[in-house]
């Protein structure tokens, strides 16, 4: 499966509307997207808790409400102005409402929220939540709604992690589970692959840059496919891979007769 980071922002820009849906027509699974909220508690697409970056002002998100916030515009990838409005959670699902699924990333910062806007939105079942905190401590602090969404567990890998210090966040058996890895431990990789080939889990792998995949990143991809992309699915077990490059990826994996 592939997964775009934050739409397709290299064609359009950061967390837009635009970008998000060009990706269903392209064939990606998955779009991953950020949350944050404004001053009058309406969830928004921003990456940053400031909108300095991305849009043509400035200032904490929290500050803004939405009336102030549909006032800017998006920039692209260069930095240029773009007629790209913030788009707010509810309009993103919305728009892309059975047609593909969506990671939300930054929503255990507002996991209530979001439930509301997907339960509204009739969404609930195409909306991946995420944390690296354990499953058991969000439950204990949200209830039920965590169980009505899907919900994936975030490892990050350090140098000298046992198995045993990350077992307890395996056994939930949730569909993916997103590893994370600056230094590749080719030895405790496999043994999670194993754990969680067991359990049917899907292994969720950034190849965005090197800190998150060992190296094994998009940009080195261009050059050599198989040793990176081809390596994190044959090697490490990778079944779902987020990119900034999704047509790239897509055209390796249909070429391999791995993406229908």
């Amino acid at each position: 499966m592939v997964v775009s980071h934050r739409g397709d922002w290299r064609n359009y820009a950061d967390n837009s509307l635009e970008g998000i849906v060009s990706c269903i027509p392209m064939g990606v699974d998955i779009v991953e997207i950020d949350l944050a909220l404004t001053k009058d508690s309406v969830l928004v697409l921003m990456h940053d808790r400031t909108v300095d970056r991305t849009t043509n002002g400035n200032g904490k998100v929290s500050d803004f409400t939405l009336a102030e916030i549909k006032q800017l515009r998006l920039k692209n990838g260069l930095g240029r102005v773009t007629d790209f409005q913030i788009p707010t959670l509810e309009e993103t699902m919305l728009a892309v409402k059975d047609k593909i699924i969506v990671n939300l990333d930054k929503s255990d910062r507002y996991f209530d929220l979001v439930f509301e806007v997907l339960e509204r939105t009739g969404t609930t079942s195409q909306a991946i939540i995420k944390s690296d905190k354990p499953y058991e401590q969000l439950k204990a602090q949200y209830g039920e709604n965590m169980n009505r969404m899907i919900f994936m567990q975030i490892i990050a890998l350090k140098k000298g992690t046992a198995m045993d210090s990350i077992a307890p966040l395996l056994e939930k058996k949730h569909p993916y589970y997103e590893i994370c890895f600056q230094e590749e431990d080719r030895e405790l990789l496999l043994q999670i692959k194993e754990r969680l080939d067991n359990t049917q889990s899907v292994i969720w792998i950034n190849a965005l840059w090197d800190s998150l995949c060992g190296g094994y990143s998009d940009d080195k991809a261009l050059k050599r496919p198989d040793e990176t992309w081809g390596y994190l699915i044959d090697e490490l077990g990778a079944g779902i891979l987020q990119t900034d490059r999704p047509a790239y990826l897509i055209d390796y994996l249909r070429n391999r007769g791995l993406h229908d």
